[in-house]
This record gives C-alpha cells, sequence and structure tokens, in this order.
C-alpha cells in the first residue's frame, strides 16, 4: 500500500503548482504592461509604481487572477481524481476483497459496492432499502460493507457487536435490524437486538472485545482516511469514490461504469 506520506507529497507538490500558477497570472499581467508600454500608452516616467499600476490592472481585470485559480482547481480536482484511482486498484484486494469485511450478493460478482457507513447515520439508513433493491435486481453484484463508527462510542460499541456477529452467521440480520432501529444505537441496544434474533450474547460479547475486531474498526478508519472519506455515506464503486446518499439511478449509473471497465 503506498504510504500518507506519500500522497502528502503529492498534495505538496498540487499546492506548489498554485503558487506557480498565481506567479504566471502575475506574469501575464506584467507582460501586458510591457507590451503596452511599448506603445507608449504606459507611461514610464510616471511616478506611479509598477506595483501600483499592477494592483490597478488586476483590480481592473480581475479575471486574469479568476481564470488562472479557477483552471488550478480544476486541474487540481482531475489529479486528485487520478491520484485515488490510481490508490483504489493498487490497493483492490483491502478495499474490495478483505476477507474480514463482511459482505452480501455474489461472492462472485463483477461489480463490488463498498460502503462506509455508521449505524447513527440517518442517511446511511436510508441507503439500506437502496442497496437492498440494487442486490435483488442485479444477480452478479457484492456488496461489502466497512464499519465506520465515527459518531461517537456508541457507534463503535455497535460496530463490535455487528462485526462479532459474523462468528454466528448473522451479520446481515444484525446489520439490518441495527439500521431499522428507530432510535440511537449503542452497544446496550445491539446486544438486545441480537438477543431477539437468537445470538449466543456471552460468545458475542467476547468476540466483540477481540483485538481482531478492533483491527477491523481501525483498518476502515485508515482506509477511509486514504481514500479522503469524511462523512457516511460513502461509497466506493470501480474507480470512483461517491460521498453521500444517491438514487437508485446514480447507483445504476455508476455500476454500470464499474462494469464497463
Amino acid at each position: 500500500m503506498k504510504s500518507l506520506r506519500a500522497l502528502l507529497n503529492t498534495r505538496r507538490l498540487i499546492v506548489g503548482a498554485f503558487a506557480l500558477s498565481v506567479v504566471a497570472a502575475i506574469a501575464s499581467v506584467v507582460a501586458v504592461l510591457l507590451a503596452i508600454g511599448s506603445t507608449g500608452d504606459f507611461n514610464s516616467r510616471s511616478s506611479t509604481s509598477l506595483d501600483a499600476q499592477l494592483r490597478g490592472y488586476l483590480l481592473a481585470n480581475p479575471e486574469v487572477l479568476i481564470d488562472s485559480v479557477q483552471g488550478f482547481e480544476s486541474r487540481q480536482a482531475a489529479a486528485q481524481e487520478n491520484e485515488l484511482s490510481t490508490f483504489i486498484v493498487d490497493n483492490a484486494d483491502e478495499i474490495f476483497r478483505s476477507e474480514t469485511s463482511p459482505f452480501t450478493g455474489n461472492a462472485d460478482g463483477d461489480v463490488t459496492i463498498v460502503e462506509f457507513f455508521d449505524y447513527n447515520c440517518p442517511y446511511c439508513r436510508k441507503a439500506l432499502p437502496l442497496l437492498d433493491e440494487a442486490a435483488a435486481s442485479d444477480k452478479n453484484l457484492r456488496i461489502v460493507f466497512k464499519e465506520w463508527p465515527i459518531l461517537g462510542p456508541g457507534s463503535e460499541e455497535a460496530a463490535r457487536i455487528a462485526l462479532a456477529a459474523q462468528v454466528q452467521g448473522k451479520y446481515e440480520p444484525l446489520h439490518k435490524a441495527l439500521m431499522g432501529y428507530s432510535g440511537r444505537v449503542d452497544g446496550a441496544v445491539a446486544l438486545e437486538v441480537a438477543a431477539d434474533l437468537g445470538l449466543d450474547i456471552d460468545r458475542l460479547k467476547a468476540i466483540a472485545a477481540s483485538p481482531e475486531v478492533a483491527k477491523e474498526i481501525e483498518q476502515n478508519m485508515r482506509m477511509a482516511g486514504e481514500l479522503r472519506i469524511n462523512g457516511t455515506p460513502s461509497f466506493v464503486i470501480g474507480e470512483e469514490i461517491i460521498r453521500g446518499l444517491i438514487d437508485f439511478d446514480t447507483l445504476q449509473q455508476s455500476i454500470a461504469k464499474a462494469r464497463s471497465r
């Protein structure tokens, strides 16, 4: 896996490129002023300093810097997208095929949706029927769940219990029950729901407290940071990152795009 240090170095290069773009814009203004001066319109003997004239030109023609900054932002966005696409390809095994991350759908599906979520995120709860519909309509789809408990200690408690339920083959029903819960979810709620589903609670508690479960959550946290995901729900489909809740048609378009690669 490429290190975070490498990504930070890339960001430094991008910031440097921004500085150069501003310098280039100013240089172009100077060139314009000199060109004006060569025609006689620029009074080189005037007591007004070049700095003042330069400032006046920029105030009169702000589009010079605006165009430069907008061009930089477009190039930066494209560079970041390319960088993240490369990162996804280089780390596809951990993102899409991690043996410790729970999944549903076709284990050999040709397209995988990876969801980063929190049980206390209302938009994640709204995403559940969307993903269910996608899986029901596409038998070649695989959905991977990345427990990413960022909304407080209760979310982490619930995430640990949900991950522990994998050992008893009950991750998906517990996941759906927690997503469908009407109030705030924490460890106590997760255990109550798990008991209703017939899980062995003592065994569940022991596994939830294990280093293996802690490692899975830690890996998900790190991966979300590497992917520059900053909110739930977020999805990775193919080489694309989708931040926030989307509609079914948009999801289908992303699936089709990933399938066409």
